[in-house]
């Protein structure tokens, strides 16, 4: 039996909150659990909120089973999966925690950090984000990471530099403000930078695997790529335009040369080959504009088609109602 309690403050809120989303994630649970309460060591009230996001495996068997034998454990059970960040945030309604930290399933973190991210916030920081020492993922998901960064540092206005970690720390106030959101395509981060920006960072571990592999395939980093894009910045609708302003400008540019070519040197055949290149040009230009519009039109028609962010099925050892 765990030693850590969750004593609530008359107002209902507790030292600290820790969301971990489970998926696949069965066999690394129980460890998780004894890892945080040996690293906590009764320093905070503490509760751990575990979402099941709808894993094939027993997940949500153990996750229920550690909430019912462990008092100062939470667990939430969707009935369809949603995704990390979706999951992360139906835990941060459930949270009541005046410090919420956020992190993996996997052991990849290690909660021995976890006092490391929530003693960098005070009064000039509201988030603490983990930047790793050395990551243990494939190089694949490294190089799509710093791709990532880059252009998050362009759409965002991120801080150069800044890791945007699932592994991270902040106040309630900042909660407070991201669990406003009400569209199906949530992108944390995005919520984060657009609340504040009295970000800080620290070193931390990262560690490999207990079991199984990422539920991160490539696929579903390249949609959360594309919510990160289209959710909080209007910047490809823009690149879009000056694209297709540029090419304007240069298939007109090109037009008159020819028609001066042609007037000078009537001999001159104009060629089928010069046609089709501006056709071909002129048109993936359209399309690219017409897919940037594409997007934002379908995140429009989501907010509007889709009735609930997700759904819980149930819950074991509730704590407080959650936020609306």
């Amino acid at each position: 039996m765990a030693t850590n309690t969750a004593t609530d403050d008359p107002a209902g809120q507790i030292d600290l909150s820790i969301v971990v989303p489970a998926y696949r994630s069965e066999k690394t649970l129980a460890a998780l659990v004894a890892a945080i309460d040996a690293a906590i060591g009764g320093r905070y009230s503490l509760e751990l909120i575990l979402v099941n996001d709808r894993s094939p495996d027993d997940s949500w068997k153990v996750a229920s089973e550690l909430a019912t034998t462990h008092s100062w454990v939470r667990a939430v059970n969707l009935r369809k999966n949603v995704g990390q960040h979706m999951a992360i945030f139906a835990g941060l309604r459930e949270c009541r925690g005046r410090v919420i930290v956020t992190m993996d399933d996997d052991l990849q973190h290690a909660p021995s950090d976890i006092p490391t991210l929530v003693e960098a916030l005070d009064a000039e920081h509201d988030v603490c984000y983990g930047t790793f020492k050395g990551r243990k993922h494939a190089a694949w998901k490294i190089l799509g990471s710093r791709f990532n960064d880059r252009v998050a540092t362009w759409l965002l206005q991120k801080p150069k530099g800044l890791y945007l970690s699932p592994f991270k720390a902040m106040k309630r106030g900042v909660r407070n403000e991201i669990i406003q959101f009400r569209g199906p395509a949530i992108y944390l981060d995005g919520l984060i930078l657009s609340a504040t920006s009295r970000i800080t960072t620290r070193m931390v571990g990262h560690h490999a695997r207990e079991d199984g592999t990422s539920g991160y395939s490539l696929k579903k980093s390249i949609s959360l790529w594309l919510k990160m894009a289209t959710s909080f910045s209007v910047a490809p609708l823009r690149m879009a335009s000056l694209t297709g302003m540029a090419m304007s400008a240069a298939g007109f540019l090109s037009a008159a040369f020819i028609v001066v070519h042609k007037l000078l040197d009537p001999g001159v055949a104009v060629g089928w080959s010069s046609l089709i290149v501006a056709i071909l040009i002129m048109g993936g230009v359209q399309l690219l504009a017409l897919g940037a519009i594409g997007e934002y039109v379908g995140r429009i028609l989501l907010n509007f088609t889709t009735p609930t962010q997700y759904s819980v099925a149930e819950r074991v050892n509730p704590g407080t109602d959650p936020a609306p």
